[in-house]
């Protein structure tokens, strides 16, 4: 499965649930250095989610989490110009999350790599799932404003909550990246190729730009089974419509399978899941050559999540047969 955060891990529960072996390619370009530590939102929130330790209202971060250090940072940064620049106060890093990030930052500073990392940390949470980032090589989204400005992805959604529009995306250093080790590899060797509700631009889209797996997914044996993200013209959470209307991509369920496109000719998804609300947009994504079905795509309970990765399953059995 090719993950980004909240939305594929929570997905992921579901899916843990059948009792496969599962492989999560997970987006890295959301990460950002901040006073010198490495921060993977969405690896992190994959490895939280399915080890039990996130936060279950936010969605992100650690449960009982304090924030005490990021207080006394805004202090500094209140009290010392040259520090302000230093501190983000709108990035919210916990005191129990800081513990995370500061052994990714000690064993990347030593030369591990960051898929190496991602299993040490991983030694703790037990999450039931293979993680691997989609690249060791730092990648970082970087988001072009209407007002000419250009800033890290983190800094639109976070802070700007993306009421800024966007023009345009880079993820820098995606070009002379390579994919993880073991990421092609598992590509290669699977049953199934999920693309979760994932963002499909700034979370599955930066996965795949890594040169190399939007190849091996095209290439790959197994059938590949999309979800749509969006139900009834809206996002299911987070602010997709914003990033789709950017690369002139509406927000609609059947909008965003052309976008992936079929892999029959030349994309990358053979099967696409609508919600029941959007069922008329079964026979357009049929129309473009892929295989569609509607049926429930809210994530209410682990129930129904897990109803959701069997149908994404059943499906898949359909393009095979």
């Amino acid at each position: 499965m090719l993950s980004g955060g909240i939305g594929g891990a929570r997905f992921l529960l579901g899916l843990r649930e059948l009792g496969h072996e599962v492989t999560v390619i997970g987006n890295t370009g959301d990460d950002l250095t901040i006073l010198g530590l490495r921060i993977c939102p969405d690896l992190d929130t994959v490895m939280y989610t399915l080890g039990g330790g996130i936060s279950a209202e936010r969605g992100w971060g650690r449960e009982a989490e304090s924030f005490r250090v990021r207080e006394e940072l805004t202090g500094y940064a209140e009290s010392i110009t040259s520090a302000a620049d230093l501190v983000p106060s709108w990035f919210g890093l916990g005191d129990l999350d800081l513990a995370t990030h500061l052994l990714r930052a000690e064993w990347l500073r030593r030369g591990v790599p960051l898929s190496e990392v991602t299993e040490r940390l991983c030694e703790r949470w037990r999450p039931g799932v293979r993680l691997l980032p989609a690249t060791d090589s730092p990648v970082e989204t970087h988001v072009d404003l209407v007002d000419g400005r250009r800033v890290h992805f983190q800094e639109w959604w976070v802070r700007l909550q993306a009421e800024v529009a966007a023009t345009g995306f880079e993820v820098v250093g995606a070009s002379s990246s390579a994919p993880a080790p073991g990421v092609v590899e598992a590509l290669n060797d699977a049953d199934l190729i999920v693309l979760p509700p994932s963002n499909p631009v700034v979370s599955v889209g930066v996965i795949l730009a890594v040169p190399g797996i939007a190849t091996a997914v095209r290439n790959a044996a197994a059938p590949v089974i999309g979800l749509s993200p969006i139900v009834g013209g809206a996002p299911v959470r987070g602010m997709a419509d914003a990033c789709l209307s950017a690369i002139g991509v509406p927000t609609s369920a059947a909008a965003v399978a052309h976008h992936y496109g079929s892999r029959s000719a030349g994309g990358l998804i053979d099967g696409w899941l609508v919600d029941e609300a959007d069922a008329e947009a079964v026979a357009a994504v049929t129309g473009g050559g892929i295989r569609c079905l509607a049926v429930p795509l809210m994530m209410t309970d682990l129930a129904a999540t897990a109803a959701m990765a069997s149908a994404a399953i059943g499906l898949a059995d359909e393009v095979r047969r």
